[in-house]
């Protein structure tokens, strides 16, 4: 292994993964509205809800607009996607593109050009995967999302889930113990980095029961919500009525 080759492809990975399309898209397209230090969101109908403290594809979403949220997440993926490609395709004898595709994902969450304050992950997570075997990411999410929604019965699980089922998948997928380590590494990343959700999640489940119930967590997040409708056109969730602002999703305003 090149240990200069090795360092650029770490280093270089790390500061792709610091930029923050979050922050570019809210200042290009969110006609004045900044980018929100915590975004507060909750179930219509109960009193509890979940403060994020992220810049990420779900606070635009929710504060500038969907589709907006939408292009956030698929400029997140490239971001670390195209490095991790151009190194695979360069050595793919080496393991350079593994370096890249986990500090990718460290910058995403802890980004230097930023104070440090970035998303969750799992954007720049699957990224990563995407160029390393991109069938990898529709099965794991789809796994994921079974496995949590229909089998466990909790979102949080849900969200985590598929990241975790990539470990064995990719060793499997690939033949490479390495491959596995770093999907191991940086869904420990993405599960650290969400601790303080995860916390105040499990606390309203605690005090709430509506919290527990997935079909309703679920719409926390867009990804969720696009889950939602797609189980409810299938019959395998029963429609919920919408709010006066024709928002299913209902809770507390965002915060500035």
């Amino acid at each position: 292994m090149n240990f200069l080759i090795a360092a650029s492809a770490s280093v270089g990975g790390y500061l792709l993964g610091s930029l923050s399309p979050a922050r570019a898209v809210t200042a290009l397209f969110g006609r004045g509205a900044r980018v929100p230090r915590e975004t507060i969101v909750g179930i219509e109908g109960t009193d509890r809800h979940i403060t994020m403290r992220t810049v990420s594809a779900t606070s635009v979403s929710r504060n500038v607009g969907p589709r907006f949220g939408f292009l956030t997440y698929v400029l997140d993926v490239l971001k670390v996607f195209v490095p991790v490609l151009v190194l695979k395709r360069l050595w793919p004898d080496g393991h350079y593109h593994l370096m890249a595709a986990t500090t990718g994902v460290a910058g995403h969450i802890w980004p230097l050009y930023h104070r440090f304050r970035g998303g969750r992950g799992v954007s720049a997570i699957y990224g990563g995967v995407f160029a390393i075997d991109w069938i990898g990411v529709f099965i794991n999410a789809f796994a994921g999302m079974i496995l949590g929604f229909f089998v466990l019965r909790d979102v949080y699980l849900s969200y985590i889930a598929g990241l975790w089922i990539l470990v064995p998948w990719l060793w499997w997928r690939t033949g490479d113990p390495w491959t596995g380590l770093y999907a191991a590494v940086v869904a420990s990343l993405c599960v650290i980095s969400s601790i303080p959700e995860a916390r105040e999640y499990y606390r309203a489940r605690r005090e709430d029961p509506v919290w527990a119930d997935p079909a309703q967590a679920w719409r926390l997040s867009a990804m969720g919500r696009g889950i939602i409708r797609a189980a409810t056109r299938f019959g395998l969730v029963k429609p919920r009525p919408r709010g006066e602002n024709g928002d299913a999703t209902g809770g507390p305003p965002s915060r500035s």
